[in-house]
C-alpha cells in the first residue's frame, strides 16, 4: 500500500541526530561475520529491510545470526566454504547490494542458489555480476536480459580470475573479491576509477590477506587469497554518509539552521557529496576525528549557507553515486548552474533516478535540463517554488530528496509513496521531524 507524505515549510532545524549506520558496511559485516570462525559482535548495524533480508539469507546459507537485546547483532559463521545450500528462494527484496555480494559469496560453494527481489530489483541488471562470476565457474540461469529471478549454480572448481571492471563498481569489485575467498590462488580486481573500498577494508579487518598495489596502466589492482582463516571480529558500524547527506542538505537549506550529526563514516571514497557541498560554499565542519572497525569517522555540524551552482566532474561520480538526487535539490537553491557529469549508472539504480529527479524537480518549479549521463540544475538562489507531487518509483532516496526540498521551497512538497525509505532509513520522518521539519501523512 502506497505511503504518501508531504513535506511544509520548516522553521530552523536545531539538535543533533544520530543517522542509522552504514548501510553498505552492515551487509559485508553479515557476510563476513557469516564466513568467520568463531563470534562475531556487530553494534551499530542498520535495521532497514535490505540488511534485514541480508541477515535472513545468512542464516538460510547455515550461520547463526541473532539480534540481542541491546540491539547488537551476534553471528557464529561457518567458515570459508562452509556455507549450505538454501532450502528456499533468498528473497533479497529492494536490496541490489545484497543481491550481487551475495550472488559473488555463493558462486563458489558447490550448490545451488535462486535470487530473487521486488519488481524494482527484478528489473536491474545482473550480467556485470555474472559475466565475471562466470569465468570463475559458476553458472546463471535468470530472465531475459540477465534479471532476476536468477538461479546460481555453484562450482566446486573454482578458478581464479584477473579482472578488469568495464565501469567502476564497488558491487562488482566485492562480488568478485567475495568469490575469490574459496577460490585457490589469488583472484585480483583491476579498477581504473577508484571505487568505495569497505570490502577490503573490512576483509582485512577480519584477517583475509588482501593487497592493493598500482595495476599496470593505471587505476589499482586488489587481490585476495584464498582459503584464509577469518576469525570473529567485533565490528562498530559507522553512521552512515549517505543517509545523513539528507539531514545535512536540510540544514544547509533552511535558513538559521544548524545540527549536529555524530559518528558519520567519512571514508574519502564515499566522501564526493560534501566535498561537492564545500566547492558549494557549505559550512560544513568535521569534528573530532576518528577510527572505528577500520574506518574514518567523524562527527559533522552544519550550517545553513547561501550555496553556489559549479560543475561537478564525473570523475567524483563513483564516490556519490547515491548521493546526486539530494545534490541536484541542493543546487536547485543555489545560486547560477550546476551540472552533474558521469550520471549513466543512475539510470539503473532503483529507478531511472536521472529522469525521476527531471521530473520532480520540473514540477517543483526548478529549470533543469536531463543529457544521457548528465544533469543541470539551474538555480536562482531563492527557494524554488515547490508545490510538486513526486513520482518516487519505489525509490527511497528520491521520495527523501524531495522531502528535504519541502522544507525549504516555497509550497509544500508531497511524494507520492515513502514506503521504500524504510529499506535504508527507518524512521526518517521521524528525526527530521525531530530537528524540526515538518512532515506529515498526505
Amino acid at each position: 500500500m502506497a505511503k504518501p507524505l508531504i513535506s511544509e515549510r520548516a522553521p530552523a532545524l536545531a539538535g543533533s541526530a544520530r543517522v542509522p549506520g552504514d548501510k553498505s558496511i552492515s551487509h559485508r559485516a553479515l557476510m563476513l561475520g557469516a564466513l568467520a570462525v568463531g563470534e562475531s559482535v556487530v553494534t551499530g548495524l542498520l535495521e532497514g529491510d535490505d540488511v534485514l533480508r541480508t541477515a535472513a539469507c545468512m542464516r538460510a546459507l547455515g550461520a547463526e545470526v541473532t539480534r540481542l537485546p541491546d540491539g547488537s547483532w551476534r553471528l557464529f559463521g561457518r567458515g570459508i566454504g562452509g556455507l549450505v545450500e538454501p532450502a528456499d528462494v533468498l528473497d533479497m527484496g529492494n536490496s541490489g547490494t545484497g543481491a550481487r555480494l551475495l550472488m559473488g559469496l555463493v558462486a563458489t560453494h558447490p550448490f545451488t542458489s535462486v535470487f530473487t527481489g521486488d519488481s524494482s530489483l527484478r528489473s536491474r541488471p545482473m550480467r556485470r555480476i555474472s559475466d565475471p562470476l562466470s569465468r570463475m565457474g559458476a553458472r546463471f540461469h535468470g530472465r531475459d536480459g540477465g534479471r532476476l529471478p536468477m538461479a546460481v549454480i555453484g562450482t566446486d572448481r573454482p578458478v581464479p580470475i584477473v579482472y578488469e571492471l568495464p565501469v567502476a563498481s564497488a558491487q562488482v569489485k566485492s562480488a568478485i573479491l567475495l568469490a575469490g575467498l574459496n577460490t585457490p590462488g589469488e583472484t585480483t580486481v583491476i579498477e581504473r576509477e577508484a571505487t568505495r573500498d569497505h570490502t577490503e577494508l573490512m576483509l582485512r579487518n577480519f584477517g583475509a590477506a588482501i593487497r592493493t598495489e598500482a595495476a599496470e596502466g593505471g587505476g589499482l589492482a586488489i587481490t585476495v587469497t584464498g582459503f584464509p582463516e577469518l576469525t570473529g571480529r567485533l565490528v562498530a558500524v559507522p553512521a552512515d554518509p549517505s543517509s545523513a547527506a539528507f539531514p545535512a542538505v536540510a540544514a544547509l537549506l533552511v535558513e538559521g539552521s544548524e545540527i549536529r550529526l555524530p559518528g558519520i563514516g567519512v571514508n574519502p571514497l564515499r566522501a564526493g557529496l560534501y566535498q561537492t557541498l564545500l566547492e558549494m560554499g557549505a559550512d560544513i565542519a568535521f569534528e573530532n576525528r576518528r577510527d572505528q572497525a577500520g574506518e574514518p569517522v567523524a562527527d559533522l555540524v552544519v550550517r545553513s549557507s547561501r550555496l553556489k551552482g559549479i560543475a561537478v566532474p564525473a570523475e567524483r561520480a563513483p564516490s556519490m553515486i547515491d548521493e546526486y538526487p539530494i545534490l541536484a535539490v541542493a543546487a536547485a537553491f543555489a545560486e547560477g548552474t550546476t551540472r552533474m557529469n558521469g550520471l549513466g549508472e543512475l539510470r539503473v539504480k532503483e529507478s531511472d533516478r536521472l529522469a525521476a529527479m527531471a521530473k520532480g524537480l520540473a514540477a517543483c518549479g526548478v529549470a533543469v535540463e536531463e543529457e544521457k549521463d548528465a544533469l543541470i540544475v539551474h538555480g536562482t538562489g531563492r527557494p524554488p517554488a515547490g508545490g510538486g507531487a513526486v513520482a518516487t518509483h519505489f525509490d527511497h532516496r528520491i521520495a527523501m530528496s524531495f522531502l528535504v526540498m519541502g522544507m525549504a521551497s516555497e509550497q509544500p512538497v508531497r511524494v507520492d509513496d515513502a514506503e521504500a525509505i524504510d529499506t535504508s532509513f527507518p524512521g526518517f520522518a521521524d528525526l527530521m521531524n525531530g530537528l524540526g521539519a515538518r512532515i506529515g501523512a498526505a
